[in-house]
Order: C-alpha cells, then structure tokens, then sequence
C-alpha cells in the first residue's frame, strides 16, 4: 500500500509540470494574437478606416496610366428614329373621263420621263369622234373657200353696175361666217383630241415610280382614285421623330447621317424642313431629312438618323476609360494622394476620337485610362501619365 502510494504521488507531481509548461504556452500565443490585431487596427486607423485599402506587408501600388484630357471641340448630336418617304410624294390618277385601260406600261421601280405614258384606255370610240369632226372642219374649210369665190365675183362686176353694194357687203357676211365655221370646226376637233390624249395616263414629272394599283382590262375613271404613286425626281426623306427639348436646336441645313432598319448603308442627308408644332401627346416633332436615293431607301420603311446640330467643348475620353454598372457610368480618377477614386459622369457623343463626356469632370482630373475594373475606390496607386500627354 505504501508503495503504491509512492507511485500515485509521483505520477501526480508530474503531471502537475505537464500543465504548467502547456498553459505558459497558450498564455505567449494569445499575447501574440492581441499585438498583431492591435498591429492592424492601427494600420487601418492610418489608412482612414477602409480595410480594402490596406496593402499587405511588402506591397508595391500597382502603376496605372492617366490622363488629363482637357476640353476638345466635339459636335453635338441629337438621335432620332422615323419613317422613310418620297420627299414629294405624287399620285396619279385618272385626268379625262376614263374608260378600259387596255395597256399599263410601267412598273414600280421604273424611272420614268415628265410626260412619260404610263397606262392607255381603250379609244375606238374617241378616235371616230375625231375623224368626224376633222371632216367637219373640212367642210367648213369648203364652205368658206366658196364664199370667198362668190365674193371676189361679186367685187368683179361691181364697177358694171351689175352688183349693189348691199350685195358686196351680204357676200362679204356669208364669206365671214364661213370662216368663222372653220374656225369653230378646228377648235372643236382640237377639244376633241385633247380629251383623247387625256385617256393616255402620264407622269406629271420625272421621277420613280413606287406604286401601281391597275391592270389591263379595268374600268377606270375620275373617281377611281390613285392607280399609281411616285417620287418626284426620286428623292427621298426621313421624317424624323425628335424630342421637344431636342427639336429646339435644330435648325434647316442640319447635316446628318441615316441608318435605313435592316440595313448596313449610312447615308447623308441634311435636314430641309423643322416642324413648327409638336404633339401634344407625344411631344414630338417632325425634323424632315432630305437624302439622295438609293436601293436601300424604301418609302415605309424605318431608320434610325443622327443630326449634328452644332457643336461645344466637352473632356474626351478613350472608351477603355469609361466604365458602367447598374449605378450608371463612371471613370476613376486619382487624386492628390494618389488614391483611387469613382466619379459618375454622363456620356455624350460616342465617336472614333472617343467618348464626349457632358457632365462629372473638367478634364483637369488625372483619369485612369485602363485596368479600371481592377481597381477599387480609396487603392493607392502609381500614376503615370500616357504619352502624348
């Protein structure tokens, strides 16, 4: 028994020196832990409290290029959208009194000449009515060819007493008449002719033609509305809708650049006319956009147009400056401090010099140009300015 107790005593005092030397060490690690946390709280204190922006041990700030853009002279744009149309849209209809079209002559597309027949209406009928009335005019012309006979007769036995005067004057009468019979005859074969020419359907002027709405075979007349539309010298427009507050800066010989929908062709035009009234529902105007023809300019179609309607200084920016998130768009700059900062801007003008930006800086910033999006608001960097700056 005395001896186990030896044994227990001396079991017990060593494992008392096991627990010692374990809580000593758990004692020099947590002293440990508490300086290095208070080592960074006051590296954050130093920093202003943003723990993204403390640099780990040893780090270099990373080197961004910058630039300070100043203000350039860029055009002021306003981008509208529209429909496309003739300029001057002429439709062609029945002038005379109508009847059978018996050939249609043109297609839609076809260039045609001012005067150019475009359909015929049948015209056996107007065509005897003609011969008639020439040989009416014929007969006149016999008429009064006798009359005259008669009266130079007359004049020849006046001085033998034979013929009274009264006599010279009644044939003189009859010779007038005579005349006058002709002259009736004519205009009214020439009436005639008219109105047969005016079955010939033709342009009013040179142009293309866009529509055509009649066959061969069918019964036309004064009231059968449109059988073709065409564009006047085959110019065309678009006619743009623009906002109110936008409309107000344009002005006529506005130069601009149209984009028809489904098409890669731009195409310049200038604008030629500026509504005078705006909708009140929509409050938009119309800004009509003159714009040579070309294949792929279809009256009813849509397009898209940016106008320049002059021009102002603004900061210009390469595109890798410019950034954006749900926030809106928005560039870093580096301050005094060589710090990283976000600035909102507004875009304007998107052009191969670069970005317009219309509001948020001066252009006397130093902004970064690239690597943006691995740079964090408050990060020290490195700024080196681009060349040629």
């Amino acid at each position: 028994m005395n001896y186990e107790t030896q044994l227990l005593g001396d079991s017990a005092i060593i494992m008392d020196g096991d627990d010692r030397r374990r809580s000593r060490k758990k004692l020099i690690i947590g002293a440990g832990v508490v300086v290095a946390l208070i080592a960074v709280a006051a590296a954050i204190s130093m920093r202003g409290g943003d723990p993204a922006a403390t640099p780990a041990p040893g780090a270099v700030a990373p080197v961004v290029t910058v630039t300070s853009p100043g203000q350039s002279t860029v055009a002021r744009t306003v981008r509208a959208t529209g429909s496309l149309a003739a300029r001057v849209d002429m439709p062609v209809g029945v002038v005379g009194e109508g009847g059978m079209v018996s050939r249609v002559l043109v297609q839609p597309g076809d260039w045609v000449k001012a005067g150019q027949t475009l359909a015929t209406i049948e015209r056996s009928v107007q065509s005897e009515q003609v011969r008639s009335l020439a040989a009416q005019v014929e007969v006149a012309r016999a008429d009064a060819k006798l009359a005259q006979a008669q009266l130079d007769r007359a004049k020849a036995l006046v001085g033998r007493g034979f013929i009274s005067a009264a006599d010279i004057d009644q044939r003189t009468a009859t010779r007038d008449q005579a005349e006058a019979r002709v002259r009736v005859a004519q205009a009214q074969l020439a009436e005639q002719r008219a109105r047969t020419g005016r079955l010939d359907i033709r342009a009013p002027a040179a142009g293309l033609v866009l529509t055509r709405s009649v066959e061969p075979g069918q019964i036309v007349q004064a009231g059968s509305g449109v059988l073709f539309r065409m564009a006047k010298g085959g110019e065309m427009e678009m006619q743009a809708q623009v906002a109110e507050g936008d409309l107000a800066t344009l002005r006529p010989g506005n130069s601009a650049v149209i984009t028809p929908i489904g098409s890669d062709v731009q195409l310049t035009g200038r604008v030629w006319q500026v509504s005078p009234v705006v909708d009140p529902q929509t409050r938009q105007g119309i800004a009509r956009i003159a714009i040579p023809y070309s294949k792929a300019v279809r009256p009813g179609g849509f397009a898209s147009a940016t106008i320049t309607s002059g021009s102002g200084s603004a900061p210009l920016l390469p595109e890798s400056a410019v950034q954006s998130d749900p926030k809106g768009s928005f560039v870093y700059i580096v301050n005094g401090k060589n710090q990283v900062e976000r600035r909102n801007v507004t875009v304007g003008q998107v052009s191969d010099e670069g970005v317009a930006i219309t509001s948020g800086i001066t252009g006397a910033e130093k902004i970064v140009t690239s690597a943006g999006a691995f740079l964090t608001p408050g990060q020290k960097v490195k700024p080196e300015l681009a060349k040629g700056r």
